[in-house]
């Protein structure tokens, strides 16, 4: 599991861990079932403080991404199609929230984003 940890973001480093173990969750990188580092692990790899790491793990399982067993690790909790599909929506409208917000910073109308967009998903 390979996770990046900006100092420049805005984002807190749990946060950070938490949206990109989503994401690797969400592409198929990370399987069903499938073992992740444990807790001191990662804290380790990424030299961040175990609390930090409890803080995104505690999030993941929260939200059904994760599941923890007593002595044997956390693992990638089994995925709803449906909810797969929904989270992934979600996804794509903030990611379209910030295109349109760029988009009108910079005075890109409607119909040009309209075409740019057809442009890049026909590619």
């Amino acid at each position: 599991m390979h996770i990046l940890i900006s100092n420049n973001s805005k984002e807190p480093i749990y946060e950070q861990i938490t949206n990109q173990v989503k994401s690797l969750i969400l592409s198929g990188e990370l399987k069903e079932g499938q073992a992740i580092p444990s807790m001191r692990t990662l804290a380790k790899d990424l030299q961040i403080s175990v609390i930090t790491t409890k803080r995104a793990y505690k999030e993941l399982e929260e939200s059904g991404y994760i599941y923890s067993v007593v002595g044997k690790g956390s693992f990638v909790a089994e995925q709803n199609v449906e909810m797969i599909r929904e989270k992934k929506l979600k996804i794509i409208e903030e990611q379209l929230q910030a295109v349109i917000e760029n988009s009108k910073d910079l005075g890109v109308s409607l119909e040009e984003l309209q075409q740019l967009l057809k442009i890049l998903y026909e590619e």
